[in-house]
């Protein structure tokens, strides 16, 4: 079992895939951190992944986790901002977390908030500043290691902030780009559906925790949104309407501080070689 802003253990993940691009890139998937003052753990740990040298950082949302967690979060990502970088934002980077019964996830996804008590303009505005794309419902291209990537990207879907009709606008805009990638928060089957009729090869998402409380070998009870248990870490494969797609979401690094315990699914991030 592991408590929130303990020792760890944190884990590195490795996963090698293939779809298609001449030169092999390194991508460092980050998702959840729910940072808060006093993790010191944590940002160890976010420093340690700095040691790879990574060629792209994608960060699926929920990096806040308490209502002074900006400038601490800020401190703990800054070895990181120093690599090419995109990021969608979860529900957790507009407003700061709130004690919730843990036995209503399993009656579905948690309700949707509408009070914004963050100043998320200023995070976001950081992370730009340092280079990182923002996929906020918007697209854009980066040129790593000799390739060149499009992104198209979704605001939060379990906020319903997620603009699917952009997506056709997207593409359009990255029509040379040597591959397309996809980035939301929560992955929603419409989601997954929508990028993958988009030419999306590979889609990154988080927000399940890998179930945060799970049976031995990390087995999910719940996602906290429509995809399937089975799938709520790791890489899986996606058709529709004769388009294919690989899936990844993210096991996540951390969960709410009114919820601090994972079980059979420790925090982690994810390293994945992309050939």
């Amino acid at each position: 079992m592991w408590l929130a802003g303990n020792a760890g253990p944190f884990l590195l993940k490795e996963v090698e895939l293939a779809i298609g691009l001449e030169k092999p890139i390194r991508v460092l998937h980050i998702s959840d951190i729910h940072f808060a003052p006093g993790q010191k753990a944590k940002a160890k740990f976010l420093a340690s992944l700095a040691e790879l040298k990574p060629d792209l950082v994608v960060n699926t949302g929920d990096n806040l986790g308490h209502k002074d967690a900006i400038n601490p979060c800020l401190g703990a990502l800054e070895p990181l901002l120093g690599f090419p970088g995109v990021f969608v934002n979860g529900s957790n980077d507009y407003r700061a977390p709130k004690f919730r019964n843990p036995l209503r996830y399993f009656q579905g996804p948690s309700e949707v908030r509408n009070e914004v008590d963050l100043d998320t303009e200023r995070f976001t505005s950081e992370l730009t500043g340092a280079g990182w794309l923002d996929l906020n419902n918007a697209s854009g291209t980066l040129h790593v290691a000799g390739v060149k990537l499009g992104f198209m990207g979704l605001d939060d879907p379990h906020e319903n902030l997620d603009q699917l009709e952009s997506l056709p606008v997207q593409k359009n805009s990255l029509t040379d780009a040597d591959v397309l990638i996809g980035v939301a928060h929560a992955p929603y089957l419409r989601v997954i559906e929508a990028f993958t009729k988009q030419d999306a090869s590979i889609v990154f998402a988080g927000h399940t925790h890998g179930g945060q409380i799970c049976l031995p070998g990390s087995k999910a009870l719940v996602t906290n949104c429509d995809l399937p248990t089975e799938y709520a870490q790791g890489v899986s494969g996606w058709e529709f309407e004769g388009k294919q797609s690989l899936l990844h979401v993210s096991g996540g690094m951390g969960c709410s501080i009114f919820a601090p315990v994972r079980l059979f699914c420790p925090p982690s991030a994810t390293l994945l070689t992309i050939s």
